[in-house]
């Protein structure tokens, strides 16, 4: 029998590494929390020992030890519960009024009892540790085994999983569209019909917005390309339509050379321009700009902490501006950046939201399942730096097809469905399409 350690920062690493080392037929004997990550202990060819035909008393003890200390522990935690719940009924049936604060002079002179640290609280942390490392590994073997049986069961609907995952597919939005095409023996008229499930779940504008007119503005962190839209976005517009009824608004004055790059724009497209400050009142910037068919703005990509952010956005929602804002979202950033980005400026109440760096991009399923979860329409696709070349129209069924040419060259590997599948047994299903 061959037995080892394994280290790894999460417990799907640890089986990974235990899966490439001893393979698929080594058990795991042993987990435990340890600083920077999880230990496991594995071994090939384990043989588990034979059930005792007497019972043990000392492991019998020791259970009968753990229970008591769980049932310890689960008291502790609901008597404070227990006690506030008790005296919130006795305010509520004789109208006792709440004890007199002491003053801050009599709080001063009281004498202050040292905290004596509390044996059952390590001891409920040092049980969540253990229960979450035991969690973690029976999701990824739940993961591996799923897999597996839908290998084996529904090859073709596995074919089916492992190309949405070289498109860069969620999870619970692979299961979803694979939920609507269940019923369809045929993988290429099944394919096909995914395809235009997914379409169908991508929310685009009927019409263009420069058709539309009126005040539009560019929000999103920093980097995704809100200045580069805005300007593609106005060179179009002149083409068009003429510069006598289109305004540049600029509020981002904390970015080196922003304003000077609105600014140099409006000279090139013979274009007036507004710079608005911080603290100046954006519904009185605005005032002189009434008459104008459209106007831009151009937004500063701060941090979701950032107090300034806030008033951008509180100015931005102004029911008097009626502002259409639009969250930038680069195709390159990570599924997490997006989601915070879109946490972060919901709350200007998004009209939708404009997909840049296209080209740059390796694949579109994470970009695509943001869209579809929260009902954001896709307004437009950036997909160079050329002004305004690079600015097209969003449609579903091109951006679908758009994120198939992208899909990856190679076939994910067992490790990578595996995870895949693990990861269901944590996320809710959470897609609407």
């Amino acid at each position: 029998m061959q037995v080892k350690r394994f280290f790894a920062a999460d417990m799907r690493q640890a089986m990974k590494l235990v899966r490439d080392e001893l393979g698929a037929d080594a058990a795991i004997i042993g987990n435990r929390r340890v600083a920077g990550g999880v230990e496991l202990t594995a071994a090939l060819d384990y043989q588990p020992p034979a059930a005792a035909s007497k019972p043990n008393p000392a492991l019998e003890a020791e259970l009968r030890k753990t229970q008591a200390r769980i049932a310890q522990a689960r008291a502790e935690l609901s008597t404070p519960i227990r006690a506030a719940q008790d005296a919130r009924k006795d305010r509520q049936l004789y109208g006792a009024e709440p004890a007199k604060r002491p003053s801050l002079a009599e709080a001063m002179a009281a004498p202050v009892a040292p905290a004596a640290p509390s044996a059952s609280q390590q001891t409920l942390e040092a049980m969540r540790f253990e229960l979450n490392g035991l969690r973690e590994l029976i999701e990824v073997q739940l993961g591996s085994i799923a897999w597996n049986q839908l290998q084996s069961q529904r090859p073709k609907q596995a074919g089916l999983w492992r190309r949405l995952q070289r498109m860069g597919m969620p999870a619970d939005l692979s299961r979803q569209l694979l939920e609507r095409v269940a019923g369809i023996a045929d993988p290429k008229q099944a394919w096909r019909m995914l395809l235009a499930h997914l379409a169908r779940a991508i929310r685009t504008p009927d019409a263009d917005l420069l058709e539309q007119g009126g005040v539009i503005a560019l929000v999103g962190p920093a980097g995704m390309g809100k200045t580069t839209t805005l300007a593609k976005l106005a060179a179009r517009y002149v083409l068009k339509y003429g510069a006598q009824s289109l305004a540049l608004v600029s509020m981002d004055s904390f970015r080196l050379g922003a304003q000077e790059q609105i600014k140099t724009l409006g000279r090139i497209l013979n274009v007036p321009v507004t710079l608005v400050d911080p603290g100046q009142s954006l519904v009185q910037a605005m005032a002189p700009l009434a008459r104008k068919r459209l106007v831009l703005i151009d937004t500063a990509g701060l941090p979701a902490s950032d107090p300034a952010l806030r008033m951008q956005l509180e100015a931005l929602a102004a029911q008097s501006l009626n502002v259409k804002s639009y969250l930038v979202l680069a195709a390159t950033s990570q599924s997490q950046v997006m989601k915070a980005a879109w946490h972060a400026y919901r709350t200007c109440g998004l009209a939708g939201c404009v997909l840049t760096k296209l080209d740059e991009a390796g694949s579109l399923g994470e970009a695509l399942a943001l869209v579809i979860a929260q009902r954001l329409s896709v307004a437009y696709l950036a997909d160079g730096p050329r002004i305004p070349d690079d600015l097209q129209v969003a449609r579903a069924h091109q951006l679908v097809s758009r994120a198939v040419s992208l899909q990856a060259p190679d076939e994910p590997c067992e490790d990578t469905m595996a995870g895949l599948f693990a990861g269901l047994y944590q996320q809710p299903a959470r897609y609407a399409g």
